[in-house]
């Protein structure tokens, strides 16, 4: 099982949500988050340039049996993607998911997902 953690432009949101649903990974978890990696946002503010720390994204994570991993993550990266990508488009990462229990019916492991 795999976590998978993307963090993507606000604005892509939407394509990312329905290139997973036409995936059929529905199963998604999304929450607004702030943040930056090379990416400055610039403003001008009283004339002068203003760069703030952090910048509106987009935060999914999703659960994912092993066999789901590879066209999860390759759906966002053609998803999220700006044109032929440009700088702030976002990251994923994948880490090792070690154990997922359903509360409902207490099952555990790939069942609960």
């Amino acid at each position: 099982m795999k976590l998978i953690i993307a963090i993507i432009q606000p604005d892509k949101l939407d394509a990312v949500r329905q290139a997973l649903i036409d995936a059929e990974i529905t199963r998604i978890t999304v929450s607004r988050c702030t943040g930056h990696g090379r990416q400055e946002d610039i403003d001008l503010y009283r004339g002068q340039e203003v760069s703030p720390n952090l910048i509106p994204k987009a935060r999914i994570e999703i659960a994912v049996n092993d066999g789901f991993e590879k066209v999860t993550v390759d759906t966002i990266i053609k998803a999220a993607r700006h044109g032929d990508g440009k700088l702030g488009d976002g990251k994923i990462f994948v880490q090792d998911l070690v154990r997922c229990i359903r509360i409902r019916t207490g099952e555990e492991g790939g069942e609960a997902i």
